[in-house]
């Protein structure tokens, strides 16, 4: 069983037990499942911890020392994690009014905007597929056609693009106020049965 499975079954043994968790205890514990899900997508853990913290920082901003702190980590790893995130467009940093340092903020909407980011990366692997099927000619069929299906799915999605943005907007602007302490309701039919 992995760490992220059994600090997940412990919380859950807690809540089924009637034990209350308390906001610290389940701030902790999703910046723990959040991290351990990212490494499971092939990223570092200290990323994920980094993320997992700031989407429940309750600040619009917060300092290199307060993630460090909050998210478990090393201040060099912050850094370093940092500039990675910024590249993925996961996070930014924001002038602060009281000091001299920058303070890490993450979009409101970091998942539109990772959608929006993520054109740059289907191009360059509809490039990178289109570049082997012009310099290695003598493939074989199976190499070829997977080299097609990958040129392909890229400018496939490529041009749904803008259709998934239109309609995370319009999902957005659709979905009832969340300024509230209830849980969300169910998610309606997405895209796909829309």
């Amino acid at each position: 069983m992995t760490q992220g499975a059994r600090e997940e079954q412990a919380l859950d043994t807690v809540e089924a037990d009637g034990g209350e968790v308390g906001a610290e205890e389940f701030r902790d514990d999703f910046v723990g499942r959040f991290a351990a899900y990212w490494q499971s997508q092939g990223r570092p853990k200290a990323e994920g911890r980094i993320v997992g913290y700031l989407l429940v920082a309750d600040r619009d901003a917060v300092s290199a020392e307060a993630v460090a702190e909050g998210a478990g980590v090393s201040r060099g790893s912050v850094s370093q994690s940092v500039r990675r995130l910024r590249e993925l467009g996961f996070v930014t940093l924001v002038d602060s009014p009281d000091s001299r340092s920058r303070l890490i903020s993450m979009d409101e909407d970091v998942w539109g905007g990772f959608l929006r980011n993520e054109r740059g990366y289907l191009r360059q692997q509809r490039d990178l597929a289109a570049s082997a099927l012009e310099r290695l000619p003598h493939l074989g069929p199976s190499s070829r056609t997977r080299l097609h299906n990958m040129y392909d799915y890229m400018t496939w999605l490529d041009g749904y693009h803008d259709v998934l943005l239109e309609q995370w907007e319009r999902y957005k602007a659709e979905r009832p106020e969340r300024h509230t302490t209830e849980p969300p309701e169910e998610p309606g039919p997405g895209p796909a049965h829309a």
